[in-house]
């Protein structure tokens, strides 16, 4: 159990042993704030999409969260999405992962029960929650850098790795916490007067679902490379994240947007969607000659928001095929070359190991800053949250498929594969109540999964979680 020291009320985490993280199979697990694992009921089930290995997700029944904290609420889940991010788990990428994991992290929905210690909501509340789970008490919330929390994330294995642990997310493999994510049914949030937002009479899910982290995280893009008025912004990536990034680059008053990507359908839609958006199809054209052609001096900013596991560079694909690094570099880098002397770069596309090949000497000789991060909602929710109403911002631009909960494992692979035009799902438990997925993993997935895995060197090594407590075989499935 995590133990602390308190000084002046602001909590200060020690080391968890090991045995309760990712390496073992705890039964209970604790941050000096919160209780990690849910509780569950004995009698009632809710349906959730659970990880099983690289390319294997699930809809199995499985025993119903309660309140655990006196300062949590359920939610009856009412829209949840598949985020770019919870395809590094798919693609067997994210190390900590565990058979059985319930994943998500965007989500919203209605309240249906609620603990003591929560004071600014009432149970039939409509609430949207933040993708990263805040304690507010910790120095980083204080400065309102809610993604750097504290106290919320008790992986031994994070410190190891970065020296330092971020906040606790739901869903997102067993180094960002282990905590139970929102693709399902019902979910349990931690410390609910911090971590969830009210939604207003009128709006839509769609409206404000994205505000749990696509939304605030393109804006948090733009914080973190400083975008303003009469700014030439180029933006690597052209999922949901780079799209909201666009967005909120024009909001603050940019004076030209690029998208770069190397799929031509997204950067059609795009344009169709935002016509003032420019862009550049890096599969076709040289970036750098481009971004020239348009801008003599380069960019002011450049934004990454692509990530680290589309690699494209032969030498890139060798090396992590070995183990020799686990993040390309070949994206930054061209957002190094790309940008003017003196420019800004901002990180919001995922990286979470090391990098061979970085040029530090461009980034250096050229004057250049560059921030990085996880998105700060709850900072950025009294921001969007009005734009939204007033139609300043309509996020729901980016929607393409939505789709009864069952159909988790077709979303995952359409939104992997990037076919049917798919830009962003959204998942709706109402939509089928009772169905979950059929059977398991045949002989030639497992052959499947375990070649690719060794070919990429990306091995992922799932421990087993408690068993789902109904066999889908006599469920009523999915046809």
């Amino acid at each position: 159990m995590a133990t602390s020291d308190k000084q002046d009320g602001v909590i200060q985490p020690k080391d968890v042993p090991a045995d309760f993280t990712m390496l073992k199979n705890p039964t209970q697990l604790q941050t000096p704030t919160v209780k990690v694992i849910a509780d569950e009921e004995g009698e009632r089930t809710m349906r959730a999409v659970e990880f099983h290995a690289k390319k294997d997700m699930r809809v199995f029944n499985r025993p119903m969260v309660k309140l655990t904290d006196p300062g949590d609420v359920v939610l009856k889940v009412t829209t949840t999405c598949i985020c770019g991010s919870d395809l590094h788990m798919y693609d067997g990428y994210m190390p900590g992962m565990k058979s059985g994991d319930v994943v998500g992290h965007e989500f919203m929905g209605i309240i249906e029960d609620i603990g003591p210690d929560v004071k600014k909501f009432k149970k039939g509340d409509r609430v949207v929650a933040a993708a990263l789970i805040a304690c507010f008490n910790c120095w980083a919330c204080k400065e309102e850098s809610y993604s750097l929390c504290e106290s919320t994330n008790p992986s031994k294995e994070m410190g190891v790795m970065y020296g330092d642990r971020t906040a606790g997310l739901y869903g997102y493999s067993h180094l960002t916490g282990g905590y139970q994510g929102g693709q399902a049914e019902y979910v349990r949030v931690p410390l609910a007067d911090n971590n969830v937002i009210k939604v207003p009479e009128g709006l839509s899910d769609e409206k404000v679902i994205f505000l749990s982290d696509i939304l605030p995280t393109g804006w948090h893009a733009n914080e973190l490379a400083r975008v303003g008025e009469g700014d030439n912004v180029a933006i690597w990536g052209a999922g949901p994240i780079g799209m909201m990034a666009a967005n909120c680059a024009l909001v603050r008053g940019a004076n030209r947007v690029v998208l770069i990507d190397t799929l031509q359908y997204r950067l059609d839609f795009i344009k169709e969607k935002l016509p003032k958006v420019e862009t550049i199809n890096r599969k076709d054209k040289k970036v750098y000659t481009e971004l020239r052609n348009l801008f003599p001096h380069g960019p002011d900013v450049a934004i990454e928001a692509a990530g680290f596991h589309y690699v494209q560079n032969p030498v890139h694909k060798v090396e992590v095929a070995l183990g020799m690094e686990t993040d390309t570099s070949e994206i930054i880098n061209e957002l190094i070359y790309s940008v003017r002397k003196g420019g800004r770069i901002g990180i919001v596309g995922d990286y979470i190991g090391y990098s061979n090949h970085f040029n530090l000497g461009a980034f250096m000789e050229k004057g250049l800053t560059m921030a990085g991060g996880q998105l700060y909602a709850q900072k950025y929710w009294p921001i969007l949250m009005p734009k939204i109403e007033s139609g300043e911002i309509d996020p729901t631009f980016v929607i393409t498929h939505t789709l009864p909960l069952s159909e988790a494992p077709k979303a995952y692979q359409i939104f992997d594969d990037k076919v049917d035009g798919c830009i962003k799902v959204l998942l709706k438990p109402e939509m089928d109540p009772g169905v979950v997925t059929p059977g398991g993993r045949g002989i030639k997935e497992i052959v499947r999964n375990t070649v690719s895995s060794a070919v990429t060197g990306v091995m992922n090594v799932v421990t087993k979680s408690p068993p789902s407590t109904t066999d889908p075989s006599s469920t009523h499935v999915a046809k």
